[in-house]
């Protein structure tokens, strides 16, 4: 694994409460596996500080004027990683509610598993999850199905692992929340192999605060449906 060079993307927005320690925990992880590493924040336009703590605690930080959204953030970030020579890249919350340690166990895993996009989804084992949270992500990812054909128990998860043919390959058209469906359709359409493994999720006050509410997710249904219905049709 030391050979390999892993970028960890974490797109963040208004994160100053959390993104010093999320690093911090990350990297003192990746040291101990010996993970040849560089942490990116991509600041999505934010109006604290999360850009500056991002950097004092040793990341690369990349920021936008603007806030793009998430799908944007995340675009940006990998676009970094697979210019920079990058041969693995995982993307993660700024917002504490992923674990270090399933960063690297899906970094460890994805050459392992022969896949191109590994899916870390939290409702393998759902344990600590609202019923709420597993019904809204079940939903989305029900819906995924439908339009796109994918089956996956968690097409919204934020910690997902590239290979490098992913790297080079894999974009998406939308920024928003929605972009994580998105981005499973788009690897089918590549023939990009799409995987998942179990992680937990850490919920906090802070963490729960900052997630999606599942009314957010009849805006993602309908941008999916309305992309979905513009390709059909030529656009």
């Amino acid at each position: 694994m030391a050979a390999e060079k892993v970028a960890i993307v974490i797109p963040a927005y208004n994160e100053s409460t959390a993104i010093k320690e999320v690093i911090a925990k990350l990297k003192k992880a990746l040291k101990l596996a010996q993970i040849n590493y560089q942490v990116i924040v991509v600041d999505d336009g934010s109006k604290d500080d999360t850009a500056k703590l991002a950097q004092a605690a040793g990341a690369h930080v990349i920021s936008h004027i603007l806030n793009t959204g998430s799908g944007g953030a995340t675009a940006t970030g990998l676009s970094y990683a697979q210019q920079n020579g990058f041969t693995i890249a995982a993307t993660m919350d700024g917002d504490g509610q992923h674990a270090a340690e399933d960063v690297i166990k899906g970094v460890e895993l994805v050459e392992k598993c022969r896949c191109d996009l590994l899916i870390g989804s939290r409702l393998i084992e759902n344990s600590g999850m609202s019923k709420v949270k597993v019904l809204g992500n079940r939903g989305l990812s029900f819906v995924t199905y439908l339009l796109f054909g994918i089956n996956v128990t968690d097409s919204q998860s934020g910690m997902r692992i590239f290979s490098k043919d992913a790297l080079d390959r894999l974009k998406w058209k939308t920024s928003g929340y929605e972009f994580c469906s998105e981005m499973l359709w788009r690897a089918k359409q590549q023939g990009l192999r799409i995987k998942e493994y179990p992680i937990k999720a850490i919920y906090t006050d802070y963490s729960i605060s900052k997630g999606q509410s599942n009314w957010n997710a009849l805006n993602i249904i309908k941008y999916l449906l309305q992309r979905r219905i513009m390709e059909l049709f030529g656009e």
